[in-house]
This record gives C-alpha cells, sequence and structure tokens, in this order.
C-alpha cells in the first residue's frame, strides 16, 4: 500500500483522522502522498447498447464517445437481474441476488423509507398495494455473514466515498457505507489529497420518463428516423417514444459531459478512473425486466489516466457482480471470498475468461412471481421458465403508462400484431428457449427444438443447474416462505447493541452479532456532530471529544447502537 503523511491529515475532522489510523499505522515511516487511482462510477438507467460506441449511430453521443476514444468501450457486459433494485443488491455487494434473497423487485426497505421521508399515509398505502404482493411484508435481503457494501471497505481503507441520488438496494444502506449520499454528494467535499470513490447516477433514461418528459420538446429532430425493434410497433406512437428515449440519451450524454468537466477543472481526470454503465436494459417494451439481451445486455466504457489502452474494444464476459471486486483490486485491496465476482482490472485481477454469464427474474411490483433463469455464453442464450402455464407476457401497470405499450395492448385487442410482435403475448411459455445472439439479436427464433442445436442446449441447461445448485437460488422459493426462512420467528433478526470500552483513553468496540460491521462518531466538545459514520477497523483515541456514539449492522438484520461519554 501506498503511503500518506499524517501530518496531512489534520485539516479532516476528528472523526476522518480516526478512521485513516489503520492504514497509517501499516505504512511505517515513509511521508509519500497517497497516489492510489480515484474511481468514478457514472451509471444511466433504463438503457441498451444504443450509442454511436456500441454501433447505434442514430444520434450523436459526443462526451461518451470522446470516452470511448479515450477508453474501452466492453462489448459483453450483463446484469444478472433487469431492473433496478435487484441489479443494485448486485453491484453493492459482487453477489448473486439470488443467492441473498435480493431478486424480487421490491423487498421493502424502500417502502419503509417513504416512512422516514414524512410521506403521507394514504401514499403510502398506495405503494404498498403497487409494490408489495397481498401477504407479503417488507423484508431485508441477507447476504452471508461478514458481507459488507463495497464502499464500506473503500472507506475502512481511507477512501471518500459518495453517492449522488439513488439507494434501493434491498436492504438499509449500511451506516458506514458513504461519507455522503445525497443529490449533493460529491468528491469536492473530501479531504486535501484524499483519493475518492465517487457514484453518479443519472435518471433521465429512465422508463418513467419515456412519459414525463413527454410534453417537453425534444432534444433531437422531431421528425429523427429511429430504429424499430421488430417486437415493437412501428407506428408514429410507437416512433414517437423512441425518440423520446433517444432524446433521454442525449441529455444523459450533456450530464456525463458536466462531469468530465469538473474532473477536468479540478485537474483530476489523469488520476482517475472513469467507468460508464447502464443499470440494466432499455426503457421501451420487451427491454426492461426481459431477459432477453434488451433487459441484460448494457454498455460500459472505462477510461484510464493517461488514455490507456484509448480506443479499444474488450469481448469478454462481464457481470455487474464483477463491479465491486474489481473497484477493490484498482484500489489495492484483495476482493472477499463472499463475493461471486471477480475482479477484471487491477492487482487483484482475475486472469480466467468468464464462459457464461447467468440472469434472473421473479417478481415484479404487486403480482405474483413468474421466475424465469437465463444462461449466456458469448452467442447463445438460454432462458429457462417455471411457470409454463402463465402467459408470456407479465403485466406491470407502471409499464403500462408508457404510450407505445397503450398502442401495442391497442393492437393486440384489434388483432393488429404481426407474428413477431404476437410473440410476447402467447397464452403459455415453453419450458425452455435457445436462441442465437448473433443471427438473432432480437432473440425471435427459438431454436430449443432444433437438433443441430441439441447439444448446445444441453450445454446450457446442465451450466443453469450448476448455478443454482452452486448458488442456492433461494428466490425460486415461494416468497412467503422465504420470508419465513429469512425471519425464522416472524421478526426481523437484529444486531447485537456495540459495546464500547475506554482505556487508556483509546476506545474499543466490539460487537456479539458474528459478522456485523461497526461504524461510529465522535462528538466534539464544540461544534456540531459529524453527519458521516466512520468505519470502526480497530481501536482509536479519543482526541479531546466528549462522546463516542456507535452503531453496530449486519446488513438485512436491524441495527443495534449505543453510546458512552468520554
Amino acid at each position: 500500500m501506498l503511503r500518506r503523511d499524517f501530518m496531512k491529515m489534520v485539516g479532516l475532522s476528528a472523526a476522518a483522522v480516526c478512521a485513516l489510523l489503520p492504514a497509517v499505522a501499516a505504512l511505517g515511516q515513509g511521508n509519500e502522498p497517497d497516489k492510489r487511482v480515484n474511481i468514478v462510477w457514472i451509471v444511466a438507467e433504463d438503457m441498451s447498447p444504443n450509442i454511436p460506441a456500441s454501433g447505434d449511430n442514430t444520434i450523436e453521443t459526443p462526451n461518451l464517445s470522446r470516452l470511448a476514444a479515450e477508453g474501452v468501450y466492453y462489448d459483453n457486459f450483463f446484469t444478472p437481474a433487469p431492473v433496478c433494485a435487484p441489479a443494485r443488491a448486485a453491484i453493492a455487494t459482487g453477489m448473486y441476488p439470488t443467492r441473498i434473497a435480493a431478486n424480487q423487485m421490491r423487498t421493502g426497505p424502500w417502502l419503509r423509507k417513504l416512512v422516514g421521508n414524512g410521506v403521507s399515509a394514504e401514499t403510502l398505502a398506495w405503494y404498498g398495494e403497487n409494490w408489495l404482493p397481498e401477504g407479503v411484508r417488507p423484508y431485508e435481503a441477507i447476504p452471508p455473514e461478514g458481507a459488507r457494501m463495497m464502499s464500506e471497505v473503500l472507506r475502512a481503507h481511507g477512501y471518500y466515498c459518495t453517492n449522488n441520488g439513488k439507494e434501493d438496494y434491498q436492504f438499509h444502506v449500511a451506516p458506514a457505507a458513504w461519507d455522503e449520499s445525497s443529490d449533493r454528494a460529491h468528491w469536492r467535499n473530501r479531504g486535501e489529497g484524499q483519493p475518492f470513490f465517487s457514484v453518479f447516477n443519472l435518471a433521465i433514461t429512465n422508463e418513467l420518463q419515456i412519459w414525463f418528459q413527454a410534453s417537453k420538446p425534444l432534444a433531437v429532430d422531431e421528425d429523427l428516423d429511429v430504429p424499430v425493434p421488430p417486437y415493437l410497433p412501428d407506428t408514429e406512437i410507437g416512433r414517437q417514444d423512441i425518440r423520446r428515449m433517444y432524446s433521454n440519451i442525449k441529455i444523459m450524454d450533456d450530464q456525463v459531459g458536466g462531469i468530465l468537466d469538473q474532473l477536468e477543472e479540478d485537474g483530476l481526470l489523469e488520476e482517475t478512473v472513469i467507468f460508464w454503465y447502464t443499470d440494466h436494459g432499455g426503457p421501451l417494451p420487451r427491454q426492461k425486466r426481459l431477459l432477453h439481451d434488451s433487459g441484460m445486455h448494457v454498455p460500459m466504457i472505462i477510461r484510464f489516466p493517461h488514455r490507456e489502452h484509448a480506443g479499444t474494444r474488450n469481448d469478454d464476459l462481464i457481470s455487474f457482480i464483477d463491479l465491486a471486486p474489481t473497484a477493490h483490486s484498482l484500489a489495492g485491496i484483495r476482493p472477499s471470498d463472499l463475493m461471486d465476482g471477480r475482479a477484471f482490472l487491477g492487482e487483484f485481477r482475475d486472469p480466467s475468461k468468464r464462459k457464461y454469464v447467468h440472469g434472473a427474474a421473479d417478481r415484479f411490483d404487486a403480482n405474483p412471481a413468474d421466475p424465469i433463469r437465463a444462461v449466456r455464453d458469448k452467442r447463445f442464450k438460454y432462458l429457462r421458465y417455471y411457470d409454463t402455464d402463465k402467459p408470456m407476457y407479465y403485466h406491470v401497470d407502471y409499464r403500462e403508462q408508457q404510450p407505445i405499450m397503450q398502442e401495442l395492448q391497442r393492437m393486440r385487442k384489434a388483432g393488429e400484431l404481426n407474428a413477431v410482435q404476437a410473440l410476447w403475448f402467447r397464452d403459455s411459455k415453453p419450458a425452455e428457449e435457445l436462441f442465437d445472439t448473433q443471427a438473432d439479436p432480437h432473440e425471435i427464433n427459438d431454436l430449443a427444438g432444433d437438433p443441430a442445436y441439441a447439444e448446445k442446449l444441453a450445454e446450457l441447461r446442465a451450466e443453469c443447474d450448476r448455478w443454482l445448485e452452486e448458488t442456492d437460488d433461494i428466490n425460486l422459493m415461494p416468497e412467503t416462505e422465504m420470508v419465513k426462512k429469512l425471519w425464522p420467528d416472524g421478526k426481523q433478526p437484529e444486531t447485537a447493541p456495540p459495546e464500547i470500552s475506554i482505556h487508556n483513553k483509546m476506545v474499543t468496540i466490539t460487537c456479539a452479532t458474528p459478522g456485523a460491521s461497526i461504524a461510529y462518531k465522535l462528538v466534539p466538545k464544540e461544534g456540531e456532530e459529524p453527519e458521516a459514520w466512520t468505519v470502526y477497523t480497530q481501536p482509536f483515541p479519543c482526541l479531546g471529544a466528549e462522546q463516542v456514539m456507535a452503531v453496530s449492522h449486519r446488513i438485512g438484520f436491524k441495527r443495534g447502537t449505543s453510546e458512552q461519554p468520554l
């Protein structure tokens, strides 16, 4: 690990100093400045590879094109879940959402957060009716003992970590996960010279913006000629929503440019690894929420300092579960063995190549679950359906607000759908499907019954079985039974309160719950309580504070708290 001069920390708060003490103690006598790389994630919502860098030249995206020209475009990047909350659970933990009971959309912490934000009882009741099915109460995903949010690990190693805007992880955010998580969060609020990890979530490309922005002028030509996927209506209503999608992408590109400008203004562009990617597939019908490539396959560009590997492409299979271990590896931190993912960059890069990526879809909103599992290699996609007697189309009220979805439904009722469009509205589902994604990128021609592909079908079927067994896919259980397994007595498990002890003006904090993390705040004798919790890693000095506050937390459990005067 590179060294940092302790005297350079005097401008930080007492809590921030304490957070860095473990790293300082490990550095010995050196006084070199901390030169660890900064990491920025720019995450656009609900977007497939619809930019020039991906090969779609419908519109110009100058900032993303610049990133690609100065960095690496990743051709085979996939989410294990085609909707935001489960996908974010995978990003935050480096684990499959199906392993940690996080694959239903949603589980409840997001709903509980509304209570704390003063949402009216009427609004809360509406959300409860529309986001959770009957008989399922809010619950939290529970990763294995010792699991941490990836940003908490970075903070424990001295990084300043910010999240601008969105959380929504299927569990309550760990107290020590972020130095700041808000619309104002920014690397500019860190201590001088401190390495940072900053996430910026860009919501303009979200599905709801298709109808939210409908009354506003387009950011593209009003008569823009747009490609219409064969499963969508090639009507003026359909084309107009697709234009709106590209318009929103154009606005998002401008937002990316603003972040790049700030890095340049601060002289940090060549000290930062910049990731741009999207949280799952596109916003249009038969994209988001489905395990076709239109829901799983997403674009990613990474720009390295000094334009290393500029203008190149990478075709390795990469999954969202690889993001957390890769960020840790770039920061010089060995990834946890608890993670399902593997680092594809950095000091602890795994040189082996993935042969497959995997995906899962279960419940969406208050509708009954309709589980599907997917396995994909570089060319072929295997889909397994569990409730074959249910229609292929999964009704979601939220999606029905899109004019293009309403147009599909109108055409359906009028008998105007062509054979390709009608595939989504079949009355039942096959047990399996197989698609050649190179010859058939929209996954229309099912090859599962073709003897010429029997060997590939058997291979991917066996891989799906192996993956399900390895990950102990808890989300295949009925959700009410799954919650009973997570909460055996009907109550959420609790983290034991932290125990604070002081000896020779050194503070030690412990917790009886195995695998729990601990965070603390030092309240100064004069001044205000710090806003951010500090990750506890080892005993620390009191530094003239009058009180220590501590919180213990195992992800998915209730928190424990305690405080003690000094």
